[in-house]
Parts: C-alpha cells; structure tokens; sequence
C-alpha cells in the first residue's frame, strides 16, 4: 500500500497562501544535455491550452525559444483535458512519457513519481524556482523535491449572468448557502434555468460536493481525511451530501445536464456563454473556455461575474477556505534534462507569465511580481478570494491517485443521478479512499 505520509503531503496542498503574492534519469542524459549545448535535441510536449488565445500564447512562446535555441526543437501536442488524461494514461502504462506534459500534481503526480516515470528536478530548478508562488510550488513536490512547476494557480468560485440575477430582480451574490439555494427558487421563477452543469464529464459535479465538505467539515478534518480515510464517514461529509441532495432536489440544471460535458456546444461553458444559464461553479479557466463556446465569439463580456461559494452556517469550515488548484508542468524520465527545465523556466517568466495574465483567459500566473498583469475585474476578485485564503484544498481527484480520483468522480455522480444517499456515497468514498 503507498505511503499515507506521502499522500498527505500532497492532499493539502496550500496553507497560508496569501503569503506570498532525482530521478534516475538525470544520470542518462546525452553528453550535450545542458541549456548551451549545440547539440541537437528534441522536447515533446503535451498540454492543453486548446483555445486561443492561450494556444497561440504557449505556440508563440516555444517559437520564440526556439529562434533563441536553434539546436531546440519544441514538437508540440495539444488536447482537450479529457483527450489529455486518456492519452495520459495510455503513454504512462507503456512507459512512454512525453518530455513536459500538463499536471496538476496531487496523487497523479506522486504514482508517477513512485513509478519512475517522471524526473526530480530540484537541481536544475534550483536557481529560479523562489521567483514563484511557494504554495503552487508545493503543489509539484515529493518528499520535499520537486517533479515539476507550477504555472497557474486559482480557486473554483461561481461565474454568474449579472443580467438574468438582474431579470430575476436578485440585486447581490448570495453570501450563504440558503441564500444561493433561495436564489435558484427566485431564478426558476422567472423561467431561468439557475445552475449549468456538464455533469456528463464528473468531474464538474465533484467541485459541488467537495466545497460543500469544505465548508460543513473544515480544514482540519480534510487534512485527516488524506491520511486517515475514515475520515469520510465523519458526519460533515454526509451533511455535505444532504445540503447538495437539497439543492438536486429543486431540479436546477439544464435539461441533460448528466449527459451534458464541460466544454462543447451542448455544454456548461457555452449555457453561461450563450445566456441559457444563469450560473456555474467552475475555475479560473471558465472565461475562456466560455469564450471559445459563445455563438458570438465573446460571450458574456461585462454581463459576467464572479463570487467565491458562500458560507454554510453553523458547520465547523472557514468561509474564506478555498478548493482549487494549480496547472503545470511535469517533466518525464527520458526528458533532456537541462533542456527541458531551461525551457520551463522561460515559459513561466516575466514575458509569457504577464501575456497570459493579461490575456483574460482566466491564466493567473505564479512568477512573483506579475500578479499586476491581470486587469480583468473578476479575475482580480478571484485573485483577492486566493490571497484571503488561509486554506486551499486541491481537487479531490487530483489528490489521490488517478483511478481512485476517478472512481470519486463516479461515486459522486449517483447522488445526481438519485442512485445513492448521501450516507452511501460518503461511505463508498471511504472506502475507495482506503482500497486506494
């Protein structure tokens, strides 16, 4: 069974984050793998920054590198997130790793790191790795050293139709969750569908029930539950389960919502895009993505906002507490090593940090000194929601490995679907957790 330390090392991945605003096959490098070798060498990299502007940011970007590095050739690949974690997955079990590829750390990273299949590069990374945000750091580290480096860093938080809140005659953002759950009844009074979700993809559906755990159980009964899987039978993870069975219960979504997937013309990001729905609960990417889906091309532009989940009262959790996490960069076993990192190094610089912050794709960069760069005003209120944070939570299928995570997902699922109680799916969670 895998280290439970190692687990929770990863599982709580930032605390006090308003702070601040070796692998083998390093022993295997060609002899010109340094950053000034003229040898020829080749980098393949998988992410998936699929819509502009941040695809053509990371193309122009490993241009530009490579005009400074002739003897470097960047062979990119980009996907879809649910594309990337199929071909992931299928890379990693014929131990195949592409050079660089997207992470997001937690548990994915850790049964890369105990496989051997991705690089410490604490070493290398040495030098410039305290330009960056130090909790999104913490995120891509084992034991203490670091696989990988962080690029982004946000917080889930809704993403809301100022317009239709405004049809509805709702003058402010709920602040608690009875006053979000009396805002749905208001909404669908008026013929609004509230709530927009691509359950079809899970994982959206997840965010619901863990900031809900987040919020009746607190940090400190997430951080127990990362070592100690029992945890899950606490009582605030079925209260967390009930208060979402409420709100299911008030039917609030679009009509196939548990068909439906994230991105896509039938999906979540292009309902709020497109004015069919009134809200969703999604990460720092959500405008972008909502962007890219809208009919007109822009989507909702000044009629979009954003407020952090709201408070549940009389349950043990923080308001201020946040669950999210970071995107980044790990780098495989057979990487160039030198390379590789030289070339994480600039693509999470001044230059490509502050482009993707000003871009308003929803990128809010982790170099020190750049956070000025982002002048979209809801992402400048998320940003204010990270820096008030005293805990963030990773996502949970992030912070387990990744068949577990992914049953997470599932489990969570049957409450929507009416399959399950809340009892069931907190005692199910549980026991994955352990047989994990």
């Amino acid at each position: 069974m895998r280290s439970r330390r190692r687990i929770a090392s990863l599982f709580v991945v930032i605390a006090l984050i308003g702070a601040a605003c070796g692998g083998d096959g390093a022993e295997d490098q060609a002899e010109g793998d340094s950053p000034e070798s003229n040898e020829p060498v080749t980098i393949e990299w998988w992410h998936i920054q699929n819509n502009d502007p941040g695809k053509s940011i990371w193309q122009d970007a490993a241009d530009a590198y490579m005009e400074e590095n002739p003897n470097v050739t960047v062979e990119i690949t980009v996907l879809e997130n649910e594309a990337f974690k199929a071909k992931i997955t299928t890379a990693m079990q014929a131990g195949e790793p592409p050079d660089l590829f997207q992470s997001w750390g937690g548990g994915g990273l850790l049964e890369q790191v105990n496989a051997g299949l991705v690089t410490d590069i604490t070493d290398e990374a040495d030098p410039w790795i305290d330009e960056l945000n130090p909790g999104a750091v913490s995120m891509y580290q084992v034991e203490e050293r670091q696989y990988g480096i962080p690029f982004d860093l946000g917080i889930v938080g809704f993403w809301y139709n100022k317009d239709l809140f405004a049809k509805a005659g709702i003058d402010a953002p709920p602040a608690t969750w009875d006053e979000l759950l009396a805002d749905v009844d208001t909404l669908k009074g008026e013929g609004i569908t509230p709530i927009a979700l691509g359950e079809g993809d899970k994982w959206p559906g997840m965010f619901w029930y863990a900031y809900l755990s987040l919020r009746t159980c607190g940090a400190d009964v997430m951080q127990q539950a990362a070592s100690d899987p029992s945890a899950f039978e606490n009582a605030c993870f079925v209260q967390a389960g009930e208060e979402l069975q409420r709100l299911i219960e008030m039917e609030p979504y679009q009509d196939g919502f548990l068909a439906a997937p994230w991105e896509g013309a039938t999906g979540e990001a292009a309902l709020i895009a497109n004015g069919k729905a009134a809200m969703d609960l999604m990460g720092q990417w959500a405008p972008g993505t909502q962007q890219a889906n809208a009919e007109n091309g822009k989507g909702l532009g000044d009629a979009l906002g954003w407020f952090p989940f709201p408070a549940v009262e009389g349950t043990a959790g923080d308001p201020t507490d946040a669950f999210g996490g970071a995107n980044g960069f790990a780098v495989g076993r057979d990487a160039p090593l030198s390379q590789t990192v030289d070339f994480l190094h600039y693509l999470v610089g001044d230059e490509v940090a502050t482009e993707f912050g000003s871009s308003g794709t929803g990128i809010l960069p982790v170099k020190i000194g750049t956070e000025d760069s982002v002048t979209d005003a809801n992402l400048t209120s998320l940003l204010e929601g990270r820096a008030q944070a005293t805990y963030v939570q990773l996502y949970l299928d992030q912070a387990f490995p990744p068949a577990v995570g992914l049953e997470l997902n599932d489990i969570i699922q049957t409450l929507y679907a009416g399959e399950a109680t809340p009892e069931e799916i907190a005692q199910a969670i549980a026991d994955a957790a352990a047989a994990g």
